[in-house]
């Protein structure tokens, strides 16, 4: 899947043919309409694909397999404006894209991204990338939403009940999801896009994302965690020399180590091993269990979790009310996690007296794999097209069976009115005020985001 010209639609190819003869140059942008599932967005995802995608020239080899495979499948090939573009623009996309700053969180309605052609001959350029680049935008950036709004219900299940909000919050959610995803690309842009808001993670792919895509040096972390395979392997007789060889293997001071622990029965390996058999090996190590159950009710099941070991190891009681456990004992919940189970949880802990410092959460595909283009409502439409003379007429669509898919008129702005971030007619906003800034033009990468700068503009 390299060749550029064919990341697009088929019909795409027969666009060249469509468009008015005087037009010149044609205009695009990228929102996230109104939707039931987020208010807000959190913007990422542009940067790895000015790098990956438009930062590649297209050669004549890709020419000539786009023309051959267009014409076996039936559909018009504009091989003079493919030569034109290797020709005269050695291969790069005669293209300016503007675009909010990567990290910014955006209400939803507004702008993200704003495409123009830059040579008159090929005005049909912006519309043809629809299909990569709203592809490139909307899986980031819906992931990075999904894992923001856990955020938020964490870090305000931690402000009622924690004395160390901003010490835990980082490490709250784990990411599970790379096996879920739909290729290693996902599992890289879907990781990347979590780490944004927490910097827990085994999904690699996404670690290298990071670097690679934002010159992160380490984005995320994790920690030694047995699975089914290595516990069941010893036998259900020796279940209690799997988990001690868990905690031999992985000694030392402040580390952690996870043990799922329902391979046969949780409540006995709660109260008969952790808590009993190896209660005072528990104890009497430098770091902390991380117990995690992996069945069961999502939300009763660490609860009873939390009680149990509440129940043999004890713990404090800190200045909010709540009850912390012992330092050498903590739950991870993976298993049937989504912002709503997460609140549920968060919800009954309170309701048991628990602080959140007792527990993390994971999501594995309802993270990085159950969204889609339509879970943020994206769309990429063109709003303007510039005639011989140099004037823009405005282009939309108002279908009267679905206002709600009504599409902005003119090329656009975003600027920020009384605090809040809103759009605008180009015309009507100083340049120096739009916050669609230019970071592409015609092959040149104008402005190169650091994941730490993302990350702070988010939070």
């Amino acid at each position: 899947m390299t060749n550029p010209i064919l990341t697009t639609d088929s019909y795409k190819h027969s666009h060249f043919l469509q468009y008015p003869p005087e037009t010149c140059a044609i205009s695009a942008y990228i929102e996230a309409r109104p939707n039931d599932f987020a208010n807000e967005v959190l913007f990422l995802g542009l940067q790895p694909y000015l790098m990956d995608y438009l930062g590649h020239p297209i050669t004549q080899a890709d020419i000539d397999e786009a023309e051959a495979i267009c014409a076996a499948h039936g559909v018009p090939f504009n091989r003079a404006g493919w030569q034109i573009v290797l020709d005269d623009h050695g291969g790069f996309l005669p293209l300016e894209i503007r675009a909010l700053p990567e990290g910014m969180i955006v209400p939803t309605g507004v702008p993200l991204v704003q495409v123009e052609t830059t040579d008159p001959r090929l005005p049909w350029l912006a519309t043809f990338i629809e299909t990569a680049l709203l592809r490139a935008v909307w899986y980031p950036t819906t992931v990075a939403t999904l894992s923001r709004q856990c955020r938020l219900i964490i870090r305000a299940g931690l402000e009622k009940t924690s004395e160390d909000v901003e010490g835990q919050l980082p490490f709250k959610l784990h990411d599970f999801g790379a096996r879920g995803t739909s290729s290693g690309e996902s599992a890289g842009l879907g990781g990347m896009a979590h780490l944004v808001n927490f910097m827990g993670t085994d999904t690699m792919e996404g670690l290298l994302a990071t670097r690679r895509y934002y010159g992160a040096d380490m984005a995320g972390f994790s920690i030694p965690a047995a699975e089914h395979s290595t516990m069941t392997s010893w036998g259900r007789e020796r279940e209690e020399a799997a988990y001690a060889n868990m905690l031999d293997a992985f000694e030392g001071d402040g580390k952690l180590v996870a043990v799922v622990s329902d391979s046969y029965d949780l409540d006995a390996a709660l109260t008969r091993i952790w808590g009993g058999t190896l209660r005072d090996k528990v104890l009497a190590r430098k770091g902390t269990l991380v117990v995690r159950p992996d069945s069961g009710d999502p939300v009763e099941t660490p609860v009873r979790a939390v009680k149990t070991l509440w129940e043999a190891f004890g713990g404090t009681i800190n200045a909010k009310d709540y009850r912390v456990l012992d330092a050498h004992v903590r739950v991870i919940q993976g298993d049937g996690m989504t912002p709503a189970t997460i609140a549920q949880l968060i919800d009954r802990l309170i309701a048991e007296g628990f602080a959140i410092d007792n527990i993390a959460f994971g999501m594995g595909g309802g993270l990085l794999q159950q969204v889609n283009r339509d879970t943020l409502r994206f769309a990429m439409k063109a709003n303007a097209m510039r005639d011989g003379a140099g004037v823009w007429h405005d282009v939309a669509k108002a279908p009267a069976t679905d206002p709600g898919k009504a599409s902005k008129a003119g090329r656009q702005a975003v600027a920020i009115e009384a605090g809040r971030i809103v759009a605008r007619r180009k015309e009507n906003v100083a340049e120096a005020d739009d916050l669609l800034r230019p970071v592409w033009r015609n092959g040149n990468l104008l402005v190169r985001h650091s994941f730490d700068a993302v990350r702070a503009r988010a939070a």
